[in-house]
């Protein structure tokens, strides 16, 4: 084989490797559409199964895809990314559902992926904190709270070089929000508690 041919194997090979790259880049971002309308539907208190399934269905396309050919591609930023925001919108649906804890050998994605996910899904419970404070469920609230503490406590487990992990600014932006959040409810309560005895006075 001379040069020429050698040059055309090669090129072959990365027109192929590119069209790849532009599907994985294209599955990436509609992953991440899928989660966050799960996750905005969630929130709403809306039926989001259409969405839980379809986004099952594009990462284990794009797994299928990527994982025995191109395994660059797929530890590439964008594409765990996508499985950042998956890992987030699925533990989500466990805590909204009432449902066990997946693993990342359930969802198939990495531990990197996993992780990252679990310190999103700090600022979604977060979200389910306030909103029940609002219609003054603190019980519901605190539950939430708990929630987000474990979560924490579980992140602040790995300590590994970034190059590894990646995951310190995640565990200070989960302990800001559980500490905020905690304060948030401890405030809420004494409110509730002092109106309550004020109604009791002015009964009297």
């Amino acid at each position: 084989m001379d040069l020429q041919e050698v040059g055309n194997t090669i090129e072959e090979e990365l027109d192929d490797k590119d069209s790849v790259r532009e599907i994985a880049i294209k599955s990436s971002r509609e992953i991440v559409r899928l989660s966050s309308r799960a996750i905005m539907k969630m929130h709403r208190g809306e039926n989001c199964s259409e969405e839980i399934k379809k986004v099952k269905d594009e990462v284990w396309h794009l797994r299928s895809l990527l994982l025995k050919e191109y395994p660059d591609i797929y530890y590439a930023g964008f594409v765990q990314n996508a499985m950042q925001e998956y890992v987030e919108a699925m533990l989500f649906y466990s805590v909204m559902h009432n449902r066990d804890w997946p693993t990342h050998k359930d969802l198939n994605v990495n531990a990197t992926a996993y992780l990252m996910g679990c310190g999103d899904l700090v600022g979604e419970l977060r979200r389910e904190v306030l909103e029940n404070l609002r219609e003054e469920n603190f019980e519901r609230a605190e539950e939430y709270l708990k929630i987000m503490e474990e979560i924490y406590e579980m992140l602040l487990r790995f300590n590994y070089p970034s190059g590894l992990v990646p995951i310190k600014q995640k565990q200070d932006l989960a302990r800001a929000l559980v500490e905020k959040t905690r304060g948030e409810i401890t405030i809420a309560t004494m409110n509730r508690r002092l109106e309550k005895k004020l109604t009791e006075i002015g009964g009297k």
